[in-house]
Order: structure tokens, then sequence, then C-alpha cells
């Protein structure tokens, strides 16, 4: 039996995995038709049976072990928290676009998703369901925990430690060798120069705490 695919959230940037899971398939020799669907609340479904021409399927009402499963939800939070409720033997796809440059040294988490344009380049360790959007390139020599978010442009330098439920704005920055620690939000544009020890938001030039 071919693999099947399952998208949770059908959103804006469920539509761009779904997106980046046809040029994945397609860049196999693997036409797509019949083989991704969306996964969404009740509340959803009541009004949408398909997206992009994609059947919409209750998350209630399916056996998610039929399928291999991508998280498709912006939040790293609501990300954990519908990972801890599917099955213990759930299969999740990791999906990587043809056109990400990593090299052989590096590792990725189960679940992640890394959209067009990122380049990884050596001795790289990126946990579970992180997504990395459009352009996000990490440097040499980065452990980055679960839950890693970054939205476009984001730039981590190299030899940077950062820790779960990160997530990095857009354009954000960081200088070699930052520790970033759990819970922490980069703000867009901002620029990390120091480590982040405590949790919380941060914005601007350097970036400061938001309190």
């Amino acid at each position: 039996m071919s693999t099947q695919y399952l998208i949770f959230g059908a959103s804006g940037f469920g539509r761009e995995v779904l997106c980046c899971l046809i040029d994945g398939l397609k860049h196999q020799g693997i036409h797509p038709t019949g083989k991704i669907a969306f996964a969404e609340t009740a509340e959803f479904c009541a009004s949408n049976t398909e997206v992009m021409g994609i059947p919409v399927l209750d998350e209630n009402e399916i056996d998610t072990t039929a399928y291999h499963v991508l998280i498709a939800i912006s939040d790293p939070h609501i990300r954990a928290k519908i990972v801890n409720r599917l099955p213990k033997n759930q299969v999740y796809h990791t999906l990587i676009h043809p056109t990400a440059v990593i090299s052989d040294w590096v590792t990725i988490g189960e679940g992640s998703i890394i959209t067009a344009g990122v380049i990884l380049t050596t001795q790289i360790e990126l946990g579970k369901h992180a997504h990395l959007n459009l352009q996000t390139t990490i440097g040499h020599d980065c452990k980055i925990g679960d839950y890693f978010t970054t939205a476009p442009g984001a730039k981590i330098n190299g030899n940077n430690t950062i820790g779960d439920f990160v997530y990095m704005g857009t354009n954000a920055i960081t200088k070699q060798g930052i520790n970033i620690t759990s819970d922490v939000t980069v703000g867009m544009g901002a620029v990390v120069l120091k480590n982040i020890q405590d949790a919380g938001v941060y914005i601007g030039c350097p970036a400061q705490k938001i309190k």
C-alpha cells in the first residue's frame, strides 16, 4: 500500500506545507493525487470539506495511524499538545523540501518540516517537530531542541545552543556562540547578541526582554 499523508492544520502554514509536500513527492516521481488529507477540528470541517482540492477530515474521527502525520501548526506548544494526544506508535513524516541544502553532518528529529531555501551547514542537531521556514539558515555546530520554529529569513549563526519551544521571528538573527534557554520568542528582526537565560519575549537590536 502506498504511503498516505495527513497534515494537521489547513490554515496558512498548513497550505504552505501542502505545497512543500507536493514538491517533495513530485521530486521523487510520486504523483500526490489521493495521497494527502488535512486534519482539522469538527467546527472547521462543518464548513470546509476540502481545501485547495484536498479533503479535510475531522481529527477526532480518523485513525491517524493509517497515515504519516505532519503537524503544520506554527505554535510549538500546540504542536506538542497534538503529539501528546496522538497514539504512541504514530508515524511522523519528516519533510524536507528539494531545494533545501543540508550536509551529511546534520541530524533532524522526526516530524520536522524543512521548507524551501533552508540551509543547514555542518555538525547540527535539530530536535523533533521543528519548523524551519523559508530561507532560514543555521550555521555550524548548533544544538537545537524540540519544537523549534523559525519564521522566514531567520539566521542562526554557528555554535548556538537553543532549548525547546523557541520561536525565531522573521529575519531574527543570533550572534555566534549564543545560548538560548527554552520557551523564548525572539521577535521579528531582533538581533540576539548575548545569552538568553530567562524565558520570555525578546525584541530589538540588541534583543531585550519585554517586561
